[in-house]
């Protein structure tokens, strides 16, 4: 059985940001980027929620509303800052490119993140002034809005990634479609395409960036060391914290308020909210049955999954080599990068390393 293809070219990092920390979270905080703003959709869940997209592309204007009075947008309502300037409109679905074949993307986040993240804003920036269409795909919670129910999101949920996947081709079904995703959002993409093999043969192209593929060393590595607990832990538990306790006042008797309360990381939180909340019996548990790893093999579709060697959410050791993946999978594990950064360029830096990266891939396959 033919195995999959190896890259190992480097990502041009700066000399001056010398490890997998300093790229990290560089690139998450100082790095340049163009800022771009979207128009949102809410789209009802058949379990009576909701899940936002945030579309950019040629003809939307998004700070212009061709419906409104005067042209004013109306920004949604969010209750932390959003890059989406307004809804979309039935007009705004004409405006786009019609031509059969039009490139799209799908995006879908990491843990926490949205179209605020900066490497959501520079791959949708890169895609768009090269004429694609492109969403932004916002798990429950992750849009700015509390969602309804007493679930959230993670990251092996393969029904919810199909349902974003079947909402954005319904709505543009005469794009030619590609689909990427960003460590959590990452793997529960990867996790689907091998699950669901030829049936998204429609894709034209996939990516995962920065991915976890197995969860359990990733959960293990985040719990580890000063800097994986206090920083980059500490973030993610300070925004899910608060999600999970908001519900717990809307939904009492659900959430185990205490644990989640005392919960030091992920593993932690995992096994009070996530695990319990989403039909497994514990954080490992979870993190087993949810890792994309195993389903590298069967992957149909050409795909990409770039893992910088230096990662610090994901031990080098847990990478999969070409034997774990279908011959349609390529491999590209660079030694620097960092998790989801991928900063170069001379100072101050910038993120047009990886949208560069993913826009060679799916232009050429290599």
């Amino acid at each position: 059985m033919a195995n999959a293809r190896l890259d190992t070219t480097p990502c041009p990092v700066p000399a001056w940001l010398p490890d997998g920390h300093s790229q990290t979270l560089y690139a998450a905080t100082l790095a340049q980027y163009h800022r771009i703003a979207f128009v949102r959709e809410r789209v009802e869940t058949p379990d009576g929620d909701f899940v936002d997209f945030d579309w950019t592309g040629p003809g939307l204007f998004p700070h212009k509303a061709p419906d409104s009075p005067g042209g004013i947008a109306t920004p949604p309502v969010a209750s932390v800052p959003t890059a989406a300037a307004r809804w979309i409109t039935e007009s705004d679905w004409a405006s786009l490119p019609q031509t059969p074949g039009t490139p799209a993307l799908v995006l879908f986040h990491g843990l926490e993140g949205g179209s605020m993240s900066r490497y959501a804003q520079s791959i949708s920036h890169h895609f768009r002034a090269r004429g694609w269409i492109v969403a932004i795909a916002h798990f429950r919670g992750c849009s700015g809005v509390p969602n309804r129910l007493a679930r959230a999101y993670y990251s092996g949920d393969s029904d919810e990634v199909g349902f974003m996947l079947d909402s954005v081709r319904a709505r543009v079904p005469h794009a030619r479609w590609h689909a990427a995703g960003v460590s959590l959002g990452g793997n529960a993409l990867l996790k689907y395409i091998g699950e669901q093999q030829q049936q998204v043969g429609w894709l034209a192209a996939c990516a995962g960036i920065s991915v976890p593929l197995d969860l359990v060393a990733g959960g293990k590595s985040l719990s580890k060391g000063f800097i994986n607990r206090r920083i980059y832990s500490a973030y993610f538990l300070r925004t899910m914290k608060h999600k999970v306790l908001e519900k717990a006042r809307r939904f009492p008797g659900s959430i185990d308020v205490m644990r989640i309360a005392h919960a030091r990381d992920l593993r932690d939180f995992d096994d009070a909210y996530t695990a319990p909340m989403h039909g497994f019996r514990n954080a490992l548990d979870y993190w087993t049955r949810a890792s994309s790893k195993p389903w590298l093999a069967s992957v149909a579709v050409p795909t990409l999954v770039l893992n910088a060697r230096n990662d610090p959410f994901f031990p080098e050791p847990a990478l999969p080599g070409p034997a774990d993946c279908s011959p349609l999978v390529l491999l590209h594990q660079p030694a620097t990068g960092g998790h989801a950064g991928f900063p170069s360029g001379a100072f101050p830096g910038h993120l047009g390393w990886l949208p560069q990266r993913l826009g060679r891939f799916f232009e050429t396959g290599q």
